[in-house]
């Protein structure tokens, strides 16, 4: 066997160059889709006056919370920075590199996050709002653009920063890359630890203030709880939710990377790692256009189907991508470890999304069994 050279020595041939390039587009192509479907959540109605002025407060707070927030990491980030650069590293230029890769997976992950809080804010209303004339259709696509858009915002800043790195520093990107995952990663835990016990906090005290002291419902706009309550479910399970899978995507894509320079050396350890995740970015995009609930079907199964569907093309593309960019034929199909990797993660996606929903879905045997214990007594929780 023929020893892989060291990742550092790594360098771009021509075909290599184009399929970063390629690679860059479909990154964009991806922020472009976006934005498209924010556009579409926008132009729809944003409800009554009464709703718009709650959804305005929900907004209000939120973009407060992570102002401050943010203001806060800052100063984590600029040490951070500092750090990164005295750390030790093949050469200086290496260390630039990865203290700036750093700034840019922090900034990413807090635009990312900032962008599903602002955007989910918005769209509850407008959802609201279709559900009020009933029609589930357009309350499906507004909030199934809403998730769209994030998810296309994250997979193209996340290509677009690696694939960008790659093409700068070749053999040196899988090191500069780990500041990138790194400041993902640093604003991620903070916006998704920081989302979470800020509501529930505000949930708390929406409990206590609110229904025990003042009579007034849990989620009465009346009760100023409420509206923190709201502003917490967005900061956390929106804008920390986003900000961690944008974190997630990251720091797998650095891994790739790692083990594609490690194990391929010139034969597509730097391209093949790029050329999945744009896979996955293109078939995603058909996933969002072939989501739609038909007469009589639940939101669950159009879901579902459109999932399925995407994830086929895309585990063929990989095959076909495997068999045609790493040096193997078609004879080695069961002793390529990259194509039975893509296949296998392929596969598992339905089994986890399976066993989440038979906890989470009404009329699956878990939820029943909960919905029987109930009927047999009561649980009590009593704050002293």
């Amino acid at each position: 066997m023929t020893p892989v050279r060291a990742a550092s020595d790594i360098s771009l041939s021509t075909a290599d160059t184009s399929i970063v390039v390629v690679v860059l587009a479909i990154s964009v192509l991806a922020l472009v889709m976006g934005f498209v479907f924010r556009r579409q959540v926008l132009v729809t109605s944003t409800g009554t006056e009464s709703m718009q002025e709650i959804g305005a407060a929900v907004q209000v707070g939120a973009s407060a919370y992570l102002g401050r927030q943010f203001r806060t990491l800052g100063v984590f980030a600029v040490v951070a920075f500092l750090l990164l650069l005295v750390l030790p590293a093949d050469d200086m230029t290496v260390r630039i590199g990865r203290s700036v890769a750093f700034l840019f997976g922090a900034a990413f992950s807090a635009s990312i996050g900032y962008l599903g809080m602002n955007l989910a804010t918005a769209a509850n209303m407008r959802v609201a709002e279709a559900a009020r004339h009933g029609d589930r259709d357009a309350g499906m696509k507004i909030a199934f653009r809403t998730g769209g858009t994030v998810g296309m915002a994250t997979v193209g800043l996340g290509l677009l920063g690696a694939a960008l790195v790659v093409l700068v520093y070749q053999g040196a990107a899988p090191k500069v890359l780990e500041g990138f995952g790194f400041g993902a990663a640093l604003l991620a835990m903070f916006m998704r630890v920081g989302g979470g016990i800020f509501t529930k906090a505000a949930d708390v005290g929406a409990d206590l203030v609110g229904k025990v002291e003042a009579g007034i419902p849990e989620d009465d706009p009346r009760n100023a709880a409420t509206i923190a309550d709201n502003v917490g479910d967005n900061v956390g399970d929106c804008a920390g939710m986003a900000a961690d899978l944008f974190e997630s995507y990251a720091v797998t894509l650095v891994a790739a990377l790692i083990l594609g320079s490690a194990a391929l050396g010139a034969n597509g350890g730097l391209t093949f790692p790029l050329i999945i995740p744009a896979i996955g970015a293109l078939t995603a995009i058909l996933g969002v256009f072939i989501t739609r609930a038909r007469s009589g079907e639940s939101g669950l199964s159009a879901i579902n189907r459109g999932f399925y569907i995407s994830a086929g093309v895309a585990a063929v593309a990989s095959v076909v991508a495997a068999l045609v960019f790493l040096p193997h034929s078609a004879a080695d199909l069961v002793q390529q470890p990259s194509i039975l990797g893509g296949i296998t993660e392929v596969d598992l996606n339905p089994a986890v999304r399976a066993s989440c929903v038979e906890f989470v879905l009404a009329g699956l045997y878990a939820m029943d069994k909960i919905s029987r214990a109930q009927r047999h007594g009561r649980v009590e929780y009593r704050v002293e």
